[in-house]
C-alpha cells in the first residue's frame, strides 16, 4: 500500500468547485481536507499539522475572507505553500502573503494540479 505523503487543503465555498478538486486532488494520490470557509480551515489547520499546502477562494463567507486566511496561515503555518484563487479579484503581488501564488480562475484543474505538485517535490 502507497504511504499517502502529500496533504492539501481546500478551502472554496461553492460546493461542486470544492467537489471538483477533493477528487482530482484525491484521485492524484493526495489527502485532502476542504472547507467552506476560512474559520472551518483554521479549525482543520489546528487539528492536523501534516497539512503543507493550501488552495484558497479569495471570497467566501464568514469571518475572514480568503486573503486574510492565506496571510493568518503564513503567521500561525510558516512552512505551508499557498495557492490563491479569485475569478472576480485579480491580486498583485504586494497583496499576497511571502511565497504565496496567485491562480486566476478559470484555470487548468491539470495544471493547477501540476503547478501545486511541482512545489512539494
Amino acid at each position: 500500500m502507497e504511504v499517502v505523503t502529500k496533504t492539501i487543503l481546500i478551502v472554496e465555498d461553492e460546493a461542486f468547485v470544492r467537489f471538483d478538486l477533493v477528487d482530482l486532488f484525491e484521485q492524484s494520490g493526495w489527502r485532502v481536507f476542504d472547507a467552506d470557509n476560512a474559520d472551518h480551515a483554521i479549525a482543520i489547520l489546528d487539528r492536523h499539522k501534516d497539512i503543507r499546502v493550501v488552495l484558497t477562494d479569495v471570497q467566501m463567507p464568514g469571518s475572514m475572507d480568503g486573503l486574510k486566511l492565506a496571510h493568518y496561515i503564513r503567521n500561525r503555518f510558516p512552512p505551508t505553500a499557498l495557492f490563491i484563487t479569485s475569478g472576480n479579484k485579480r491580486l498583485r503581488s504586494d497583496d499576497l502573503p511571502e511565497r504565496a501564488t496567485f491562480l486566476p480562475k478559470p484555470f487548468d484543474h491539470y495544471r493547477l494540479l501540476n503547478r501545486i505538485e511541482a512545489t512539494v517535490n
